[in-house]
């Protein structure tokens, strides 16, 4: 297949994709380290302890707080994004996450003052969920506009690629914190991951800002064809793409429950396993995902988006059930080997070429904008997945659900949801670059 893409410069497509990779590893860094937070310690230090079930309830509903505020941000970056380029979107968002992260390391706790300090907590993660309801977005959209057409899947999969890196390298931060005292971990030790943003915001912007526009857009502003109001032509002429992006959004769920819910189940009172090898267990499963991204990616340019991503749309949940069995035999072993298979090989089918599947889907007038919204619900549903877990496995149950089995349920509905999407979709990955989000001509019969 040839390269049908306007204007796209030799070697442009790699610096993006380099540029993609290293600020999204920056931003999921910041954005994942609150993760591990909510899970290990946050309900000690900003809740009333007097309930800990209730405390941890509410430390990891912080966490879904973030997911509520990314489809607010979502319209608002989208659409200045689409309408200003992609760049700009893309330094802002670090920048924002960098200084809200930051400040999350710096806050007073309950004991020092109150129910102010969740309050604040609540409010600095709302900053990061608006940031990062743009980051991926625009990223995305800079890639696959850069990339030749026939190497779509591959060259967005950086972006994921450099969240997944982002994850570990909060998840390594977090393993030697996890391991101080008591005592000097929710004193001080928490706080450290949380400063090292400032690292984070100024190598992000140093980056992103020597990085070009998209050859798609900057022809658009050439002819004059950059909508005044994208989110109006959104909803006009693509609002049945936004609807299947936020369903197809839905396979998020399983990164949820895998990294922030299973973790605390896993080191709660009654399983008891320890820390810092949960920890690794998620470093280990997102290393091998460095690996299965840009794999599953190449696999999609050759036999098509759908198919890859239904692989880990179906898999997905069926390794969730064998992942949490594995946490309830606290065989370490088993743990390790059922959760790199599940996060690093089967959910990265899915999670390694939705950039590409979701922003096939929209013209180069609506991309940013239809990537960001329907991405951003869905993950807020997935966001969300977390506490309703929690619920799920409480004394009184949730939806007549109840244990680690109605959580593993829960989380196979939301990924047949996601699958029905997709199925459903017109495949792309054969589609010239101008006309991605155009409806398909049919020929006329004489």
């Amino acid at each position: 297949m040839t390269d049908h893409s306007p204007g796209v410069r030799q070697g442009t497509p790699r610096k993006a994709a380099v540029a993609a990779w290293i600020g999204s590893a920056l931003e999921y860094y910041d954005f994942f380290i609150y993760g591990s937070a909510a899970a290990l310690i946050f309900s000690d230090v900003f809740f009333d302890t007097s309930d800990p079930a209730t405390a941890t309830l509410q430390s990891l509903a912080t966490f879904g707080v973030a997911y509520a505020a990314r489809p607010v941000g979502a319209f608002i970056l989208g659409h200045v994004g689409d309408r200003f380029g992609r760049k700009k979107i893309m330094v802002f968002t670090l920048i924002l996450m960098g200084v809200s992260t930051f400040l999350i390391g710096c806050l007073p706790t309950r004991d020092q003052i109150g129910g102010l300090a969740p309050a604040l907590l609540v409010v600095l993660r709302i900053l990061q969920g608006l940031s990062a309801a743009g980051e991926q977005a625009s990223a995305n959209s800079m890639t696959l506009e850069h990339a030749p057409a026939n190497r779509r899947g591959y060259y967005t999969s950086f972006t994921l690629n450099g969240t997944q890196f982002g994850q570990i390298l909060a998840t390594l931060v977090f393993i030697p914190v996890a391991a101080l005292p008591e005592d000097q971990l929710l004193s001080w030790g928490w706080r450290v991951p949380f400063w090292l943003s400032v690292a984070v915001a100024i190598a992000g912007y140093v980056i992103r800002r020597r990085v070009e526009e998209t050859p798609a857009f900057t022809q658009s502003v050439a002819e004059g064809t950059v909508a005044r109001m994208p989110l109006s032509l959104l909803f006009r002429d693509h609002w049945t793409s936004v609807l299947r992006v936020v369903c197809a959004a839905l396979i998020a769920t399983v990164s949820t429950i895998f990294t922030v819910w299973a973790l605390n189940y896993a080191t709660s009172d009654e399983i008891g396993l320890d820390r810092a090898t949960m920890l690794w267990v998620s470093s280990a499963a997102n290393a091998i995902a460095l690996i299965a991204i840009p794999l599953w990616a190449r696999l999609s340019d050759r036999i098509g988006r759908k198919p890859v991503f239904l692989v880990g749309a179906i898999g997905s949940p069926i390794m969730i059930f064998a992942y949490l069995a594995a946490i309830n035999s606290g065989n370490y072993p088993l743990i390790f080997l059922v959760g790199m298979i599940t996060l690093g090989v089967v959910y990265s089918a899915s999670n390694g070429i939705w950039p590409s599947l979701y922003g096939e889907m929209f013209t180069t007038g609506v991309r940013l904008s239809g990537m960001a919204i329907g991405t951003q619900i869905g993950f807020a549903v997935a966001g969300f997945a977390v506490a309703s877990a929690a619920g799920i496995v409480s004394p009184e149950g949730w939806l007549g659900l109840q244990g680690w089995v109605g959580v593993g349920i829960f989380t196979a509905v939301l990924c047949a949801i996601s699958a029905i999407a997709v199925a459903s979709a017109r495949e792309t990955y054969q589609i010239p670059t101008e006309d991605l989000g155009r409806a398909p001509v049919t020929a006329s019969v004489a």
